[in-house]
């Protein structure tokens, strides 16, 4: 019951008060993974789908922290691969589930400076569904706030 109650009020909170917790990635994290035949690739593939709780955030504004993962030389970026981890540690080198990664498209082409350090970036978060890749989040019309420097 305490179970239950706690998750109503955790639901219900603002999703602004949401967002701008310290790390939407322990929202984000939040799914189911199964693993299953894909007739295309003819081999079991893992996919993960968020658990209700992170429905609310669909189409909202987020502001999160993270690493650029670059798509292709390492020089300015309009879209990219964003990750929880470094890239050592991250989804697309195998060391973690790809709750912890997403795609991002900065807003109006603008480009960013490829850098290992952390940023934080805001945007629109699409949450997909069913998509091969993997790749549960996309960040749309994002911007770059802060490069922390390590």
């Amino acid at each position: 019951m305490k179970l239950l109650v706690f998750l109503f009020l955790f639901t219900n909170v603002s999703l602004q008060a949401q967002t701008k917790s310290p790390d939407p990635w322990n929202i984000l994290a939040m799914v189911d993974k199964e693993s299953k035949f894909d007739d295309l690739l003819g081999m079991h593939v893992m996919t993960a789908t968020p658990k209700p709780i992170v429905e609310p955030f669909n189409g909202k504004e987020i502001t999160i922290r993270g690493y650029v993962i670059a798509l292709a030389a390492k020089t300015e970026l309009s879209h990219f691969m964003f990750s929880r981890y470094p890239q050592n540690m991250c989804f697309f080198c195998g060391a973690a589930g790809p709750e912890s990664a997403m795609q991002v498209f900065m807003n109006g082409g603008e480009k960013i400076d490829y850098t290992t350090d952390k940023v934080v970036v805001k945007g629109v978060l699409n949450i997909q569904k069913g998509d091969p890749s993997g790749l549960i989040y996309t960040l749309l019309d994002a911007e770059l706030i802060e490069v922390i420097k390590q």
